[in-house]
């Protein structure tokens, strides 16, 4: 699952029991799409004709719907006191406050977003940010990107933010071992910010790298480009790409992994590395700030970062990394996280 999936999984149940605790609930607006995962029976769902996609469309539907759930609890005598989102565009003309949590900025950073995409999502961005009552988030990277993107003239941005995070402690640790002949591993969905490219042309260049498993879900048409990419490259052989079905299945991957690759170009926060982190895996990441981040938080000093645009420099830290001696993470919990989130709604 990817780190958006993972962060609402692991949090909504802990922090629907932490209100329950308080006095108070959540509940949760589902659309056509059902919710992916198991949810504890105190959180309420809220059925809705919402559609995922495409996104015009969902913002229309989803503040209808939004409102009718405002009217219906508040005739019900049992009135909603704000509402949370984590997607864009926010809903409007709610009748209490909305809070946001914002993940990453892709939309706005990302070279390979289309021209319009990023024009119009850099107004839809700001203005969530601006009318949101609190704004939790990642990393503290993204909070100085939110900043940055509020602009100038915006007052008490900064103080509206929380740190929220995410945790690690969801996979089962388990001993290293190594597997022969050797693999580096990729945890995460195929799409190109992932910059994947870059490790099927690193195998291209060193002919010693292990053969490289991508473990994630293929979102468009990467993978098939990648394939390709393979192909002409001549290393088609030492490319796969598998989708784990569980937890302990991916504890399984990062135990026998030579090494850890994670070459974003662009990320909120990096839950692979984390996950690599925590499960003692030697672990080589791009050097973009979220990531750096979660490595100085982890204690891991020096990183193994690379720049992502430069092939090279990705070997070297790939072959650091597995020379290093073994490291041991200090990370958060997902238990710290709830308590962040709570804190955001409460304080």
């Amino acid at each position: 699952m990817g780190g958006v999936r993972r962060h609402n999984e692991e949090l909504l149940p802990r922090v629907a029991a932490r209100l329950e605790v308080m006095g108070g609930s959540l509940a949760i607006l589902e659309g056509r799409t059902p919710i992916p995962f198991e949810l504890p029976p105190s959180i309420e769902r809220i059925q809705s004709n919402v559609p995922y996609q495409p996104a015009p469309m969902r913002a229309a539907f989803e503040s209808k719907a939004l409102a009718s759930a405002l009217s219906g609890a508040a005739k019900a005598g049992r009135p909603f006191d704000f509402v949370h989102t984590a997607h864009h565009p926010a809903p409007r003309g709610l009748s209490v406050p909305y809070t946001l949590t914002l993940h990453d900025l892709r939309s706005l950073d990302l070279d390979s977003a289309p021209f319009v995409r990023r024009h119009i999502g850099g107004r839809v961005v700001r203005r969530a940010i601006l009318d949101a009552h609190r704004i939790g988030v990642v990393s503290k990277w993204m909070s100085g990107c939110i900043v940055e993107v509020a602009g100038p003239q915006a007052t008490g941005i900064a103080e509206r933010i929380t740190l929220i995070g995410n945790g690690a402690d969801h996979l089962p640790l388990l001993p290293r071992s190594p597997t022969e002949p050797p693999f580096l591993l990729h945890v995460g969905h195929v799409e190109p910010r992932k910059n994947l490219e870059a490790l099927v042309r690193a195998l291209a260049l060193d002919t010693g790298l292990p053969r490289v498993l991508l473990a994630g879900r293929a979102a468009g048409p990467e993978w098939a480009r990648l394939q390709d990419l393979a192909q002409e490259l001549g290393v088609q052989d030492r490319l796969e790409r598998i989708e784990p079905k569980d937890n302990g299945e991916l504890a399984q991957l990062y135990a026998r992994a030579a090494c850890a690759v994670f070459p974003s170009k662009l990320e909120g926060f990096g839950i692979g590395p984390v996950e690599a982190l925590r499960a003692g895996t030697p672990t080589a990441i791009s050097a973009i700030p979220a990531h750096l981040e979660v490595a100085a938080n982890a204690g891991c000093n020096p990183p193994f970062g690379f720049d992502p645009a430069d092939v090279r420099a990705l070997i070297d830290g790939v072959r650091r990394a597995m020379s290093a001696p073994p490291f041991e993470a200090s990370l958060a919990t997902w238990d710290d996280c709830a308590d962040r989130w709570v804190s955001l709604w409460t304080k």
